[in-house]
This record gives C-alpha cells, structure tokens and sequence, in this order.
C-alpha cells in the first residue's frame, strides 16, 4: 500500500459520490491549544467551536513543527466531525483536524481562505 503522505502517490480507488458524502468535514474555530504532553508523538489538544449543531470538540492533533498553541486561537480549521472518537493516551479525540504535508512531510492545517460560518459543511 503507498503511503498517505506520499504526494506522488496515485490517486486513491474511485468512490461514489454517497461515498463523499458519508464523510461529514465541517469548519470550526480553534477556542483553545495546549501541548498535549502525554502524546507519544509531539502534538496539540486542540478544543474546536463547530457551532450550535456539532458544538465544541477535541482533537489530537500532530502540528508543533509549523504552529505555536497561542496563534492556533480563534484560527478556522476543517475536520471530519463524524469518526468515532479515538482514545490517543489518556484523552479522547473526537475530531480529525485535515491538514496536507509539506515537502518535510510535517503538517500544514487546511482552512478556508476567508472566515466562514463554524459548522459549516464541505461540498
């Protein structure tokens, strides 16, 4: 299997467009960053606002090489808000932040470029 972050891999299997639509990304703003001191790998707890209908939740998230906690604040990020929640060390992850790898293969979040409604839903 080639790997995730591979930008030279080819695309993946086609899907149907139900397919896409399974996957709920929506927009939210980052209410608060912390280094998650626990994590195995360096990485954030982040708290993200996805607004009245999904509310705030946590994610993991492996971003120290390009970001510092404080200017996280009140960024808008995108997330697939509807995983299951993963058990990473002693928190839950509710949330999958997206972002695409730069040529170090670190971390760049994915985000609108002009502020968006939170909770607003990728099509």
């Amino acid at each position: 299997m080639h790997h995730l972050h591979d930008p030279n891999a080819p695309p993946a299997a086609e899907i149907g467009f139900d397919d896409f639509l399974k996957v709920d990304i929506r927009v939210g703003t980052i209410v608060s960053a912390e280094v998650f001191a626990q994590a195995r790998k360096p990485s954030y707890i982040l708290m993200i606002d996805f607004g009245p209908a999904v509310g705030i939740k946590k994610s993991s998230a492996q971003i120290t090489a390009h970001y510092q906690p404080d200017a996280l604040i009140g960024r808008q990020v995108a997330a697939v808000v509807n995983f299951p929640p993963r058990q990473i060390g002693p928190i839950r992850s509710d949330v999958l932040t997206l972002g695409f790898p730069d040529p170090a293969g670190e971390v760049v979040l994915f985000a609108p470029d002009q502020n968006v409604p939170n909770g607003g839903r990728l099509f």
